[in-house]
C-alpha cells in the first residue's frame, strides 16, 4: 500500500483538485493508495476566525460561514458533471448546517470551549475529502471514503490531542482488513478521543494523519504532495540560490522541520521512522520533479551540510546568580517551573560555571514563563543568590543541520566566522552530542542576512556575492560602473566572484535595487530616482542589511567621510577614495581603523595615495613581512608631475595647469594640488601606515606658489597664476641650467615628513618620470642598496576606478 498526504493548497479549488486526480490516476494499477487530505487551503484559518467571532457575539461570522459554504459548493459544480452533483452538494450542505448550528450555539452562549472549536475546525478536511471522494467515485473508480475519528484514537486534550497508538493500531488494521479497495480518501487532522469527542492533532496534523496511517498499514511508502518540490538548503523565500535536497535521513529532516522547515513537522516522521518506511516530498504542480526522498540513511555527499533552517519570535530567559554554582537541583526547579506551566523549551545552554543558564521559548510565552520562574526561585532571588529572569526579545534561532558534520572538523568555526565577518551577533550557541545540529540565537532582525551568508558558505561554491553601495556617480563613479560592468560575467567566470551593484547615490538622489541595478541604464534610473541625502542613503543601507555589504566612495566629501563609522560598526566594509578620512586627525584615522578591526571589516583606501597604483599594498606587506621602512621618496601627485613635465616656459604655466584640469587630473580646486595640500594628505597617510601619529600641520610644505594664488576663487587662482609667470619662468631656467628637472617630491625619514618643489639630476630615479606618473621610493632594512620602486599613472579617473575596483575585489577575498 501507499500513503499519499495532499496539502491545503493542493485541494485549494477545483482547478487544484483536478490536479490531485490526475496524480492518483498515474498510480500504478497494482497499488491500494490511501489518500489522506488537508482542508482547502486557509479553510482551518477561516474556521477558527469565525468560531472566535462568534463567541465574541459578532455577527458578521454568519457572513464568513456563508463564503465558506459557497466556495465547497462551487468546487463540487466545477468538478463534477451536472447530472451527478445532486448527493455531493446535499452532503455539503449538510455539513455546512452542521457548522452553522455549532455557531450559532457558541453566538448565544457567547463560550468556545476547547472541544467545540475541534469540532468546528474538523469541517475543514470532512468538506475536502468528502468532494474528493465524490469525484474519484465520479470516474467509476473503486474508492471508499473513510472516517479517520473512527480510527485514530488519542486522549481529550484538545487542538493537540497525543495518539493512543496501540488503539489506533489495532483499529486501522482491522479497517483495512475488513475492508477491500483501490482507493481510500481519509480527512486528516482530526481524529477523536476515546470517549468519542472530535480532537485535532495539532500543527501539521494532516501529515501527521497519513504517517500515523502509513505506520499501521506497513506501507512502502508515505508520499506528501505540496506546493514545493521537496525539502530546500534554504528557505527560498530568504534565498534566491536555495537547492533542492535529493536525499536525507529522518534525523537530518527532524532537525530541519524543528528548526522551522515547514514543509514537514518533527511529529509526521516519528511514525514512519520507527517502521523505516520511506517518505517522499513531492509538487503537486510539478510532479514531474524528484522531490525528496527521506530515508533511514542519508547518501553521503559532499554538501556534508544538508540545510540551514531558523524558527522566529523567540525569547531567551537567562538565570543568573552565584547561588547556583556547584547545588544540585537547580535545572530540574527551572524546567519544572516551564513545563507545569506547558511552555515548550526550544534550546538550552549553560555555562561551564554553572554561573548561568538560558533558554530559548516562543516568544508568545514570554510573560507566563518569566512569571513562573521568578515564583520558583523567590526565595534566592530576595536573598540575591540569583538574579531575577533576564529576558530578551526579537530574537531567532539559526541551525545548521547535517548527519556528515561530526567527520568534517572546523565546522563552527566556519560558521561563526562567517557570521562574524557580517556582523551577525550570537546571543547563544547550542550544539547536540550526536553533531548533527549547530544552532545559534541571533537578532530576527538579522535573520534574512545570516541564512543567506551560511548558504554561500556552504552551498554556494559556484560564486561568492558581494553587494555594492556607491556614493558619488561623476567622473571617477561612472567609469567605476562602466569597468564593474564590463567584468562582471569575467569575475563570475575565473574568481566565481559576482559583484552586484545595489547602489548608487549622488549628492541629491539615491538609487538602491536589491536584485542588482542594471548598468546599462544606471544614469538614466538614478536621475529618475527620489531625492535623497547621504544620510538616508546610509540608513538605507543598514536597513537592508545585505550580506557582503560594501560601501565605495568615489566623493570627496567631507560629508560622506563622516558616515563611515556607523557603517563599519555594521560591518559593512569601506572603499574609499576619499581621502578626508585618512587625513583627518591622526584620532580619527585610528578609529576608523580600530572599528575595522573590531567589527570584522575592510577599510581600504589605496586610490588614496596613488590612483590605481599599489603603494599602500606593497607599504603594507613589506611591514607584515618584518621589513623596516627607513625612507620614502615620492612623486604622489600626477597633477604636478604632468604640469612640471609640460612646462617649459614657452607656454604660461596656468594654461598648462588649466590643461591638466580640462583632462581630470586635478582636484576640482587646482590649488589643492599645486599648493602641495594633496601631496601632503599622501605622504601623511602612508607615514601613519607606517605607524607614525602625523598630523597635517606637523608635515612641512615648501610652497613654489606665491601667497596671493591662494586668494578668492579659483577663477582669481588662475588670473593670479598668469600675473606670476616671470616667478615660474625663474624657477625652470634656474633647472635647466643646472640640466636638471623640476619635481614636486614628497619626503618620509626618521619621523620627518615634507613636500616641495625640487631639482633632479639625470641620475634621479624621479628624471625619468614623464606624463602624470607617480613614483615611489621605499629605502627599506631589506632594500638598502637599490629602493623598492613602485611606478605608473597617478592621476586620472580611469586608472583610480581601476584602483577603486581593485580594492572592491580585495574585499570579496575576506
Amino acid at each position: 500500500m501507499k500513503v499519499l498526504k495532499f496539502g491545503g493548497t493542493s485541494m485549494a479549488n477545483a482547478a487544484h483538485i483536478q490536479k490531485v486526480v490526475s496524480i492518483l490516476l498515474s498510480q500504478p494499477h497494482s497499488n491500494t493508495v490511501l489518500v489522506v487530505v488537508s482542508a482547502m487551503s486557509g479553510v482551518t484559518d477561516q474556521l477558527l476566525h469565525m468560531s472566535a467571532k462568534a463567541a465574541n457575539a459578532d455577527e458578521t461570522y454568519t457572513n464568513d460561514a456563508a463564503s465558506l459554504a459557497l466556495q465547497h459548493l462551487t468546487a463540487v459544480r466545477e468538478l463534477l458533471p451536472l447530472e451527478q452533483q445532486s448527493a455531493l452538494l446535499s452532503k455539503v450542505k449538510q455539513y455546512c448546517n452542521e457548522l452553522d448550528e455549532l455557531l450559532d450555539g457558541v453566538y448565544r452562549l457567547k463560550e468556545l470551549s476547547p472541544r467545540i472549536q475541534d469540532k468546528i475546525v474538523s469541517f475543514g478536511e470532512l468538506l475536502s475529502s468528502i468532494i474528493l471522494s465524490a469525484k474519484i467515485q465520479s470516474l467509476e473508480l473503486d474508492q471508499h471514503w473513510v472516517d479517520s475519528r473512527s480510527l485514530i484514537i488519542t486522549d481529550a486534550q484538545h487542538a493537540n490531542a497525543a495518539v493512543d497508538f496501540s488503539a489506533t493500531n489495532e483499529k486501522v488494521q482491522a479497517y483495512f482488513e475488513k475492508n477491500i479497495h483501490t482507493y481510500y480518501i481519509a480527512p486528516g487532522f482530526i481524529a477523536s478521543s476515546i470517549s468519542g469527542h472530535t480532537t485535532t492533532l495539532g500543527r501539521g496534523g494532516s501529515d501527521y494523519s497519513a504517517a500515523i496511517y502509513a505506520a499501521a498499514l506497513d506501507a512502502h511508502v508515505l508520499e506528501i504532495w505540496t506546493d514545493v518540490s521537496g525539502m530546500m538548503t534554504a528557505d527560498p523565500r530568504l534565498v534566491t540560490n536555495a537547492k533542492p535536497i535529493a536525499q536525507i535521513s529522518y534525523q537530518e529532516a527532524m532537525e530541519l522541520s524543528h528548526f522551522g522547515a515547514k514543509i514537514i513537522y518533527p511529529p509526521t516522521i516519528q511514525p514512519v521512522m520507527h517502521k523505516k518506511i520511506p517518505v517522499w516530498l513531492k509538487n503537486t504542480f510539478a510532479p514531474e520533479e524528484q522531490g525528496t526522498l527521506i530515508e533511514n540513511y542519508s547518501a553521503p555527499s559532499e554538501d556534508f551540510i544538508r540545510g540551514i533552517s531558523s524558527i522566529n519570535s523567540i525569547s531567551l530567559l537567562s538565570l543568573e546568580g552565584s547561588g547556583m554554582i556547584g547545588i544540585p537541583g537547580f535545572s530540574k526547579r527551572l524546567f519544572e517551573a516551564l513545563a507545569n506551566e506547558r511552555i515548550n523549551v526550544i534550546l538550552i545552554t549553560q555555562s561551564s560555571s554553572e554561573h548561568s543558564i538560558c533558554v530559548a521559548i516562543n516568544e508568545s510565552d514570554t510573560l507566563k514563563a518569566k512569571r513562573a520562574i521568578d515564583t520558583a526561585f523567590h526565595v534566592e532571588i530576595i536573598s540575591g543568590k540569583v538574579e531575577p529572569v533576564i529576558v530578551e526579545t526579537n530574537l531567532s534561532i539559526l541551525a545548521l543541520v547535517g548527519e556528515q558534520m561530526k567527520s568534517h572538523p572546523g565546522i563552527s568555526g566556519k560558521m561563526f566566522g562567517s557570521l562574524g565577518r557580517n556582523g551577525i551577533n550570537v546571543r547563544a550557541i547550542a550544539q547536540g552530542s550526536s553533531e548533527k545540529n549547530i544552532s545559534a540565537v541571533i537578532a530576527s532582525r538579522d535573520v534574512k542576512k545570516a541564512i543567506n551568508v551560511l548558504h554561500e558558505t556552504f552551498f554556494e561554491t559556484s560564486y561568492k556575492q558581494l553587494n555594492v553601495f556607491i556614493a558619488g556617480a561623476g567622473n571617477v563613479g561612472s567609469k567605476l560602473l562602466e569597468q564593474i560592468r564590463k567584468q562582471q560575467s569575467i569575475l563570475k567566470d575565473q574568481l566565481h566572484l559576482q559583484i552586484r551593484v545595489v547602489g548608487i547615490a549622488n549628492s541629491r538622489k539615491a538609487l538602491i535595487d536589491e536584485n542588482g541595478i542594471d548598468l546599462e541604464t544606471w544614469q538614466t534610473q538614478l536621475q529618475n530616482a527620489p531625492s535623497s541625502s547621504i544620510e538616508a542613503y546610509v540608513s538605507s543601507i543598514k536597513e537592508r542589511n545585505l550580506r557582503n555589504s560594501v560601501f565605495v566612495d568615489v566623493t570627496a566629501s567631507e560629508v560622506v567621510a563622516g558616515v563611515y563609522e556607523s557603517l563599519l560598526i555594521k560591518s559593512i566594509s569601506i572603499v574609499a577614495c576619499n581621502k578626508i578620512a585618512c587625513s583627518s586627525s591622526y584620532s580619527a584615522y585610528q578609529r576608523l581603523k580600530a572599528l575595522a578591526k573590531s567589527y570584522n571589516a575592510l577599510f581600504l583606501f589605496e586610490t588614496n595615495v596613488g590612483a590605481g597604483l599599489p603603494i599602500i599594498g606593497t607599504l603594507n606587506d613589506l611591514l607584515r613581512s618584518g621589513d623596516q621602512i627607513q625612507k620614502i621618496q615620492a612623486v604622489l601627485s600626477g597633477t604636478l608631475n604632468y604640469v612640471f613635465n609640460h612646462y617649459d616656459a614657452s607656454v604660461p604655466l596656468a594654461e598648462v595647469v588649466r590643461r591638466a584640469q580640462e583632462e581630470g587630473y586635478t582636484e576640482p580646486d587646482p590649488r589643492l594640488d599645486l599648493g602641495g595640500t594633496d601631496v601632503m594628505r599622501k605622504i601623511m597617510i602612508l607615514a601613519r601606515e607606517i605607524g607614525q601619529s602625523l598630523e597635517m600641520q606637523d608635515i612641512i610644505n615648501v610652497p613654489f606658489l606665491p601667497d596671493s594664488c591662494f586668494e578668492g576663487s579659483v577663477a582669481d587662482f588662475y588670473e593670479e597664476l598668469a600675473k606670476q609667470e616671470e616667478h615660474f619662468q625663474k624657477l625652470y631656467q634656474a633647472a635647466t641650467v643646472q640640466n636638471r628637472k623640476l619635481k614636486f617630491i614628497a619626503t618620509y625619514e626618521n619621523g620627518v615628513a615634507k613636500v616641495g618643489l625640487e631639482t633632479v639630476a639625470p641620475e634621479s630615479d624621479f628624471y625619468h618620470l614623464y606624463g602624470k606618473d607617480n613614483l615611489v621610493l621605499f629605502h627599506t632594512h631589506r632594500y638598502q642598496h637599490q629602493p623598492l620602486v613602485v611606478k605608473g599613472a597617478g592621476a586620472g579617473a580611469e586608472v583610480t576606478a581601476s584602483g577603486v575596483f581593485a580594492d572592491i575585489i580585495r574585499v570579496a577575498r575576506i
